[in-house]
């Protein structure tokens, strides 16, 4: 019961002290958290719940309409639509809950192991739920090839952002007392060189890289025998963007192995690899050989940019902490969010790109921006004016993160549903429904 805990404390972004005590015994004996870590009720942030609750609606809303309205889907390489602000938003309430859970800590050694086992245990659970065990509603099949086990995932990349980012709250912040902004930057000023030393390396590493050919294989079945096909995609180049040549995917290439990264990428659908483009379809006549080609998005050198946006809810978790005026919070998470949109579009306008798979730093910039903005609409919305009972079932939403994730987002639910049928196995709830057929 502890370790499912753990792991729900982890993806709500282990806010233990961003929540007061819960009245009713049923959501009592459910959490198993001491009163004593909990503010009072007056300074409990709903609105961290509410925003977390939203963002869980809107991962389901992409996730089940976004075949359906390729508007509202991932983009398939640069640009940015409504899909891409999920992750972003996942890892700033992570950063901005992590300025609560650390808030007083008496023991550094101790909140040390803590992070590190709820980061272990958030790993594995990725690494079971999207390693391969389900392998999607059109194709029930059970079991794990090793071989060709997905490594990274979205809590992986969560788990990865949120133990730099404790680290640096348990490790990197002065002792001093906070009584304007400028102390406040100099309480955290590690924090930011820790952020502009990943930056610094996320770049130097994207665009000074030498990204040569390589090859893959890909399997073709033919009159029932499987075959193999060699494609070879030519490089040759340095600090390139486009989708089969970046440093992002040979890093993970070379490290991760070929076998173990996303086989579904969303460059798939481009206009270069798909006649339906935006949406999936056969291959135009001269596609490109990269267009089949495995592709994570939750790669190695991309969750270095991810890391940087929990840091940066991090920053706006600190604001809450040291001022209790809610102007004042407003104020000063509005200029910042102003100036992180302000920085990322100018970056794109100059030739770095919005892009998600990559996670560039405009990318970073533009969407923990549209963070920071949205934090302080449902701020003043639920916390200052009090309209608590419109969010009531986002509120809910956001408490159970993580097992609505699991269930819904995961598959469960459905191959849960899927498992129970009359007679013959297509005599199911979901292909009654249209579902998995």
């Amino acid at each position: 019961m502890r370790t499912k805990l753990t792991m729900y404390e982890a993806i709500k972004g282990i806010d233990d002290d961003d929540h007061q005590w819960r009245e009713k015994k049923d959501i009592e004996s459910a959490l198993q958290i001491s009163r004593s870590s909990f503010p009072p009720d007056k300074e409990r942030l709903v609105s961290l719940d509410v925003f977390r609750g939203l963002t869980v609606a809107l991962m389901i809303l992409v996730d089940d309409a976004g075949g359906i309205v390729p508007a509202i889907n991932h983009s398939p390489w640069d640009g940015l639509t409504l899909a891409d602000f999920v992750m972003p938003f996942f890892l700033f309430i992570v950063g901005v809950s992590l300025a609560f859970a650390y808030k007083n800590l008496s023991c550094r050694f101790a909140a040390t192991r803590k992070a590190l086992m709820r980061s272990l245990k958030l790993l594995l659970l990725g690494l079971f739920l999207q390693g391969g065990f389900i392998h999607g509603l059109n194709n029930l099949t059970y079991g794990i090839d090793v071989d060709k086990i997905r490594f990274m995932g979205i809590l992986q990349r969560i788990a990865i952002a949120y133990l730099v980012a404790a680290l640096c709250e348990i490790w990197l912040k002065g002792s001093h007392n906070v009584s304007s902004e400028l102390s406040m930057i100099k309480k955290y000023r590690f924090h930011w060189v820790v952020a502009f030393v990943i930056t610094t390396i996320y770049l130097s590493l994207l665009y000074g890289l030498y990204v040569p050919d390589w090859e893959y294989q890909i399997s073709r079945e033919d009159q029932g025998s499987s075959t193999f096909l060699n494609l070879k995609v030519k490089c040759g180049v340095r600090g390139h963007t486009g989708p089969g040549c970046n440093a992002v995917g040979m890093i993970d290439r070379m490290f991760l192995g070929i076998q173990h990264l996303y086989r579904k990428p969303v460059y798939a659908r481009t206009k270069q690899c798909s006649v339906n483009s935006p949406n999936n379809g056969p291959l135009p006549p001269g596609a490109p050989s990269w267009c089949q080609a495995p592709f994570d998005p939750e790669g190695l050198l991309c969750s270095l940019m991810a890391t940087v946006t929990c840091l940066v809810g991090l920053h706006y978790g600190h604001i809450i902490i040291h001022f209790k005026d809610h102007k004042k919070r407003l104020n000063q998470w509005i200029l910042r969010s102003f100036c992180l949109l302000m920085f990322g579009l100018a970056l794109d306008l100059f030739g770095m790109h919005l892009n998600k798979p990559l996670y560039t730093l405009s990318y970073m910039c533009v969407t923990s921006g549209a963070s920071g903005f949205l934090l302080s609409a449902i701020y003043l919305m639920v916390d200052v004016y009090g309209y608590k009972r419109a969010s009531l079932v986002l509120e809910w939403m956001g408490v159970h993160a993580l097992p609505i994730f699991v269930l819904i987002a995961c598959n469960l639910v459905f191959l849960i549903i899927h498992g129970f049928y009359w007679k013959k196995p297509m005599n199911n709830l979901l292909h009654l429904i249209g579902i998995g057929k």
